[in-house]
């Protein structure tokens, strides 16, 4: 199975946790749960980390309903929980697209 299909099945059944310094930053920058479920529901990888520090994760692009743009680090499916590392809005000055980062 895909990537994002494995992690978009799994955010969608609810097996997924936040790391606290996600929590922490959804908090901050007042991103919902059903936020970051919208995104990760039309998202797609745009980073793959599969020698991260801890354990494999990537970093995917996705939209709100109300078209924000969010990017979420998170761990690779092969977990039970997908874990989620951190999220945020990403900034236009430091991607292209928000894909890309600029140089």
């Amino acid at each position: 199975m895909e990537l994002i299909q494995a992690i978009r099945d799994k955010v969608a059944s609810g097996d997924f946790e936040f790391s606290q310094h996600a929590l922490d930053q959804s908090i901050l920058r007042r991103i919902s749960v059903k936020q970051f479920r919208e995104a990760c529901a039309v998202g797609e990888v745009i980073e793959d980390y599969p020698n991260d520090k801890y354990e494999p994760s990537c970093l995917i692009l996705g939209f709100t309903e109300a078209g924000r743009p969010l990017h979420v680090q998170c761990s690779h499916p092969s977990r039970p929980l997908v874990k989620v590392i951190t999220l945020y809005e990403p900034d236009p000055t430091q991607w292209l697209g928000f894909k890309q980062r600029r140089s």
